[in-house]
């Protein structure tokens, strides 16, 4: 101890630095004006963790009054506190920093969760979706704002918990120095909040008491209990499957000799119909659509699915769909792929009697999930000969896919008919710029688009408006609507049957805070009996679902088509 001591004394002998000299020579020679500063830092500290500790995790809720309320964590940080000598007292203190800091940081994650995709952010599953997030910037804005944003979030976040925990610390200090004063204050605060929660006072129709912060941590506990908890059940849910053992020649016979195709269409949501600003010109598109079709013999029936997914994460739509699960975390998806749960593509595979493909121009990695759909081949954005520009994250224009697919699978010569799942992405945000239609002959390998996207609207702009959001969002449904049935219209044959739907709604600056998770799904067909399989669904005629057409959950359709044409329950259990 007398060594530590010496130590001691000699570093506190040692010159200080030059700026801490100049520093405290400043404040002698300024007390006033060192005192003034020394006040403003306590106050900034403590509406710093006073706001930090009632920030709501939603958007509309970030209004003035959410911040004039009394949070109890604040009492009783400060009573917790002022109960601790000196160096526990800083160690709890920047603990007790650094957890409001990080609790703003997942704050702030909900918020952005919500505004996107409808739900917050979940600590267990969801740091993957950051990555995610940084590509669709890259594709949207380029290489270098997504960088920028990448580092200035993690700069944030380090500057967020450090900023909390220094707060904090200087806090303690202070209420140690004014220990009396700040015992009573700290007593008087909690008797007004307890007197506040028991007569419910409200200002503006705001409680004056809060206990935010700890509801915000009780919902983020519940968020990973429930997660782990869902994890196992599904498991032991995904095992069992109503057509699991069903024998290959009882699948779908009664679309024997047909050419199917699963088409998703990009962010095709109800508001794409039914929204004031976006659903005109997108009912004309597809009023216009429908009688072409018609008059090219073909029929259509049209309902509304409510999705796994919303605002994003289309592959939880589509996994959704077509294994007949309800697929709406990435932890389920992970277990339902890495398993063998049947997928309605797989079941044309497992029939023996269809060739299957996939076409997935947004696909620009490894994809080991083809199996598990039972694609027998899989072209991606570098497999369909594509050389033209990118229209923001969509690598190329919808009808140049199409194109691609009628050139390499649709229109050869074939032993045997053709089942295709084909995702189209020229619907994806931020719907600028955005492609338009040209003559098919013409497409070439897609160069003659650079003019169109040249004149195009930048993304940026589109982003930062959201009525302008809005507007090219139906452009956009519009522009894919009319890239599917145009194909369906020049090479469908007799034997055609196009399957098509969205897979989520867009986010919520588009579809509108409280918008449904309802999709239109379609059955289009030459073959009347095709349709007449379908009749007691109820569905609405034509490419449009009226507005009471019925609603299914999406994780009921794969049992109702196999259903329809005349597959037969074998189930497997776990």
């Amino acid at each position: 101890m007398p060594a530590f001591t010496r130590v001691l004394a000699r570093l506190r002998a040692l010159p200080r630095p030059r700026v801490l000299a100049r520093l405290r020579a400043a404040r002698d020679a300024h007390p006033t004006a060192a005192r003034a500063v020394r006040w403003a830092v306590h106050v900034l500290a403590a509406v710093l963790v006073v706001g930090a500790l009632l920030m709501p995790n939603t958007a509309p809720a970030v209004r003035a009054d959410r911040f004039t309320r009394i949070p109890a964590e604040a009492i009783v940080g400060a009573v917790l506190l002022l109960a601790l000598p000196r160096r526990p007292r800083i160690v709890v203190a920047a603990l007790y920093g650094a957890g409001i800091g990080v609790l703003t940081v997942l704050n702030l994650l909900d918020i952005g969760f919500t505004e996107y995709l409808g739900r917050g952010f979940n600590v267990v599953l969801d740091w993957g979706l950051l990555d995610d997030a940084q590509s669709y910037l890259k594709d949207s804005m380029g290489a270098t704002a997504a960088d920028a944003a990448a580092v200035g979030a993690v700069l944030l976040t380090l500057l967020l918990v450090t900023v909390m925990a220094l707060a904090t610390v200087r806090l303690g200090n202070l209420l140690a120095r004014h220990r009396v004063r700040a015992t009573r204050g700290a007593l008087l605060a909690g008797t007004v909040w307890i007197t506040c929660t028991a007569l419910g006072v409200q200002v503006a129709g705001v409680p004056v008491a809060s206990d935010l912060a700890s509801e915000a941590v009780k919902a983020q506990t519940r968020r990973v209990v429930d997660t782990l908890r869902d994890e196992a059940a599904f498991a032991k849910e995904s095992r069992e499957d109503t057509f699991g053992a069903t024998p290959p020649d009882q699948l779908v016979p009664d679309l024997r000799g047909k050419d199917v195709v699963f088409a998703f269409i990009e962010s095709y949501g109800r508001s794409a119909l039914e929204d004031p600003l976006i659903a005109p010109g997108v009912t004309r598109t597809v009023d216009a659509r429908t009688a072409a079709l018609t008059r090219a013999g073909y029929g259509a029936r049209s309902g509304w699915l409510t999705s796994a997914t919303f605002g994003g994460s289309s592959w939880l739509g589509h996994s959704t769909a077509l294994s007949g699960l309800w697929i709406d975390n990435q932890q389920r998806y992970r277990t339902v792929t890495n398993g063998d749960h049947l997928t309605l593509t797989k079941v044309f595979q497992k029939s023996g009697a269809w060739d299957t493909v996939g076409v997935m121009p947004g696909v620009q990695k490894a994809w080991p999930e083809a199996e598990w759909y039972g694609l027998d081949k899989v072209y991606d954005a570098f497999d369909l000969g594509y050389r033209g520009p990118k229209f923001s994250w969509s690598p190329m224009p919808d009808q140049y896919a199409l194109a691609a697919y009628e050139r390499l699978e649709h229109g050869r010569e074939r032993a045997r008919p053709l089942m295709s799942e084909i995702i189209l992405t020229s619907s994806h945000q931020p719907w600028a710029p955005l492609p338009e239609m040209v003559d098919w002959d013409g497409l070439g390998d897609g160069s003659r688009f650079d003019a169109v996207a040249k004149a195009g609207k930048k993304s940026a702009d589109v982003i930062a408006d959201s009525t302008e959001s809005r507007r090219e969002y139906g452009r956009s449904i519009a522009y894919s609507v009319t890239s599917l049935t145009e194909w369906l219209e020049r090479y469908g044959t007799d034997d055609t049957v196009l399957v098509f739907l969205g897979d989520h709604q867009p986010i919520a600056q588009v579809s509108g805070d409280g918008a449904s998770r309802d999709v239109p799904v379609t059955v289009v067909a030459k073959d009347p009996e095709v349709l007449e399989k379908i009749d007691g669904w109820n569905w609405t005629e034509g490419l449009r679902p009226a507005k009471d057409a019925p609603v299914w959950r999406m994780d009921a359709f794969r049992d109702r088509f196999l259903t329809a044409y005349g597959s037969v329950p074998h189930p497997t259990r776990d």
